[in-house]
């Protein structure tokens, strides 16, 4: 599957999607100073701006603030209050705010006719409220002439409609609901842009109307971050899948409101309450981008996509060569056909799980009778968590069978404790002797090798009782370290004595090796070697290990099983479908997001866990997971 990818705001590719986003179209990529968002005359008289010397402005009140602005003038929020008289809309209450957010005028204003509606609902404003107010507009027009210093910017949501209230012309107005541009000339409301851009919660339903001095506050704030943040940053935000998401959700909540209150009463008993998450291809829809789907069943009912079948993965996978390049976001479909079901995959699933399994574990021997297993437990246990350990009897003299609970504890047991004395005896330590384990040291090289490995190494030997924090310290010495995984026991909680250091270059941690090899914390020697298995896949690998099934290849020599003919098709099915999502994957462009997921499978033959990997592909072939 392909996407989307995050881009910085220095350098968006032409072929980002933040191409088409309609702030950067309109103010382009890089930051600007405040006089690049004032707005411009021509943009005035098209969104019904009060102008100096219109036919329609006749008897309003000019700021008379004709200083020439700079990058440096003032910045003023101002937002009025409305109510409907025989004229029309006239002025309530009044704000203004300077660039502080210092409150500079919160008055209420007397309206010059006879009201007919106060909007109470809107404005917060009552009957009662006005009845002791003398201030009437000219006062308020004579107050905000004398405040206005001669090169001040007003800033507003909506400010034409606020200034033709207050019958007055300015020249020099910032206008969130126009800064914030949007396709087809729509508009963000101011509540939606507060809480999604600045985090805060404005006009809320609890309050009685809207506080103007909060709205002129929350106006010159989100000019004041496009300003400083500047277009790239707010195109990032994604505002119009914030706001889908947002309506979404509501229309959801409105559903359940619907329904009969016996059925809602019966629901919340069975269910514990939670609000319903939007469907991603609606966000896309309303976004107006339309995803392209590919595969062999129908994915999409409702139309939200450019749903195409076909009849084999090898179809498919032309057809996503073409289509891929041309669409925003597109999920590719392969299958394996119906004819396989759940019993052979979970046939495959569990084969994947032995050789996870036999690579999990070693036998170490041989052994003096009577020796002390709690010392080779001891000694074994501090390359990394163990999940079995069985002593094998049946060979001349005792031998221990050990299963780890990560790869790189175990091979470092074989790499460490072959050859070593452990409780009175010269050991070996091997993996198992069975045909899947022939190819062992290749894997444990490309493991290795793998570029989720790079900079990251594995830590052994430490103490239960030690916290993240402790060893955030121990650790803090080391050179261009970057981050700390713990891996925890998903049952318990309990982390285990391991851990994996992730470093910003390969050679520190390369250095870092040396150094923690034989590095002793808090009474404990360490033992240390590179990543086979990266972090997320930590919880997969414990899963598969925990699952039902073979617990480890237990004999020493086995003979290899014939497959069935439907195992060995299967086995060749999938890796052609290995191959068709290789060649997807190298076709794609750079910096796009790719997602493969390999679902579990659950059914009455068993069940196990699904797999998902995600990459973003870069310019050298190579992947950023």
């Amino acid at each position: 599957m392909s996407g989307l990818t995050s881009t910085g705001s220095e350098c968006i590719p032409k072929n980002s999607d933040l191409q088409c986003d309609p702030i950067i179209q309109k103010y382009g990529i890089k930051p600007q100073g405040l006089t690049s968002y004032i707005l411009s005359l021509e943009e005035q008289r098209k969104n019904d701006y009060p102008i100096k010397g219109s036919p329609g402005c006749k008897g309003y009140i000019y700021t008379e603030c004709d200083q020439q602005r700079t990058d440096s003038s003032p910045l003023f929020g101002l937002d009025c209050e409305m109510c409907l008289t025989a004229k029309g809309n006239e002025v309530t209450r009044v704000s203004l705010v300077d660039a502080q957010g210092q409150c500079l005028l919160d008055e209420l204003v007397k309206p010059e006719s006879r009201v007919m509606n106060y909007l109470t609902r809107f404005s917060g404003v009552t009957k009662k409220m006005l009845l002791p107010v003398k201030t009437r507009l000219s006062d308020i027009q004579t107050r905000l002439k004398e405040i206005l210093p001669h090169d001040a910017v007003l800033v507003g949501h909506s400010l034409n409609a606020d200034l033709q209230a207050l019958e007055m012309i300015h020249p020099s107005v910032i206008d969130t609901s126009l800064l914030f541009a949007r396709n087809e000339g729509r508009r963000f409301k101011l509540k939606f842009l507060a809480k999604a851009v600045l985090g805060k919660e404005i006009q809320c339903e609890q309050k009685l109307g809207h506080d103007p001095a909060e709205d002129a506050r929350a106006a010159l704030e989100l000019a004041q971050f496009f300003i400083e943040q500047g277009p790239a940053k707010v195109a990032e935000l994604n505002l119009e899948m914030l706001l889908t998401t947002e309506k979404l959700a509501e229309d959801s909540q409105n559903k359940a409101a619907l329904q009969p209150q016996g059925c809602r009463d019966q629901k919340q008993l069975n269910e514990p309450p939670h609000l319903s998450k939007p469907c991603f291809l609606d966000c896309l829809q309303v976004t107006g981008q339309k995803p392209v789907l590919l595969g062999r069943q129908g994915l999409d009912s409702s139309g939200l996509c450019q749903s195409n079948l076909s009849t084999s993965n090898k179809q498919i996978l032309q057809r996503a060569l073409e289509d891929v390049p041309l669409s925003t976001f597109s999920i590719i479909q392969f299958s394996l056909g119906p004819e396989y079901i759940a019993s052979h995959l979970l046939a495959l699933c569990e084969q994947v799980r032995s050789k996870l399994a036999d690579m999990l574990t070693i036998y170490a021997g041989p052994f003096e009778e009577g020796f002390c297993l709690h010392s080779v437990k001891k000694e074994f246990g501090r390359c990394g968590p163990i999940q079995s350990l069985t002593v094998v009897t049946e060979t001349y003299k005792p031998y221990v069978c050990i299963q780890y609970e990560v790869l790189e504890a175990a091979q470092l047991a074989v790499e460490s404790l072959n050859g070593a004395e452990v409780a009175g005896s010269c050991i070996k330590v091997q993996r198992p002797v069975t045909a899947a384990m022939l190819d062992c040291d290749d894997l444990i090289k490309e493991l290795e090798l793998d570029v989720e490995n790079e900079g990251v190494i594995y830590v052994a030997g430490l103490k239960k009782s030690l916290t993240e924090r402790d060893l955030q310290e121990e650790f803090s010495q080391l050179k261009d370290l970057e981050t700390l995984f713990l891996p925890k026991d998903l049952q318990s909680g309990k982390h285990r004595n391991c851990c994996f250091l992730k470093f910003q270059e390969s050679q520190s941690a390369a250095d870092a090796l040396e150094v923690i090899n034989g590095w002793t914390v808090k009474g404990r020697k360490l033992r240390s070697r590179n990543a086979l298995a990266s972090g997320h896949l930590w919880r997969w690998i414990w899963q598969m290990n925990h699952s039902n099934g073979k617990q480890g290849g237990h004999i020493l020599y086995e003979k290899m099983e014939q497959l069935s003919d439907s195992e060995q098709d299967l086995r060749k099915k999938v890796k052609k479908l290995d191959h068709h999502i290789k060649k997807l994957y190298r076709s794609l462009q750079n910096n796009t997001l790719c997602v493969v997921l390999f679902p579990g499978v659950s059914s009455r033959h068993g069940a196990q866990p699904g797999l998902g990997l995600m990459a973003v592909k870069d310019d050298g072939g190579r992947s950023a997971h």
